[in-house]
């Protein structure tokens, strides 16, 4: 009786996080499609999946995916390893603490998204100017976090790895680094959803190609589903990157979450 009660209870904690969508599906699908929202508001479900299967035939719809995507993988290397590598370096050094810390806290606190009209005119509509902007945006959550974990081990740990003759590289490596990786993981997830609420700003106002251009054009021509089109791939996107930061998250700390 306790079995078949535990696994009734693991399924529906499975099955939990579709509930929610499932409703705003049948929701949209009945509002729409029965009139109760009128489709020059909001596209019914059908408009949309027509204007999908449109755009994949085309190639359209893949074409501007990818470079969307490679706009976001290309932004969150060259800000994640600049933000990681302050952050250890910061985090280690006294006097690079000193020196770097509170420029970078400077510039932090300048949202930068406000940096676009700059942008637009020092890179055009240009690669270099979208991934410019996507590397500040996951630049500050990576190197703050890291900071945090590096600077926030525990002293102790520290002085048991002393004792037991690491010395500066090995104490980083088989302490430090492990006792500061939960946090530099949540800094990475962050990062993720800087990445792309940062890419969607970019492609709508300075971009001739991308998920936020095609969206954008569509608003030209009221076309309200490629719209909510993009606006259903940006989700997707983001919980696929979402999903892999817990992926990483099972796979890197599953020492961490065993204790929990």
């Amino acid at each position: 009786m306790e079995i078949s009660k535990f696994k009734y209870k693991k399924i529906i904690f499975e099955l939990a996080p579709f509930v929610i969508p499932v409703i705003l599906l049948i929701f949209w699908y009945v509002t729409t499609t029965f009139g109760f929202i009128s489709d020059k508001v909001f596209p019914t479900i059908s408009s949309v999946v027509s204007v999908t299967l449109e755009l994949l035939r085309n190639g359209e719809l893949e074409e501007n995916v990818l470079i969307s995507f490679e706009r976001a993988v290309s932004g969150l290397i060259i800000g994640g390893l600049i933000g990681f590598i302050l952050g250890i370096v910061n985090g280690l050094s006294k006097w690079s603490f000193a020196f770097l810390d509170s420029v970078i806290q400077m510039i932090r606190t300048i949202p930068h998204l406000s940096l676009l009209p700059l942008v637009v005119i020092w890179f055009g509509v240009s690669e270099t100017g979208k991934v410019f902007l996507v590397s500040l945006g996951v630049l500050f959550p990576i190197y703050i976090n890291t900071l945090s974990g590096i600077k926030g081990v525990d002293p102790e740990l520290k002085e048991m790895g002393e004792v037991y003759g690491l010395k500066k590289i090995g104490l980083f490596r088989e302490i430090i680094f492990p006792a500061a990786l939960p946090s530099i993981l949540i800094g990475f997830r962050y990062a993720l959803g800087n990445m792309w609420i940062t890419l969607i700003v970019a492609e709508t106002v300075a971009a001739n190609s991308g998920i936020g251009y095609m969206a954008t054009n569509a608003r030209d021509f009221m076309q309200l589903n490629i719209i909510v089109l993009s606006i259903i791939i940006y989700a997707l996107l983001g919980k696929l990157s979402d999903i892999l930061a817990k992926l990483l998250e099972s796979h890197y700390l599953f020492w961490y979450f065993a204790n929990k």
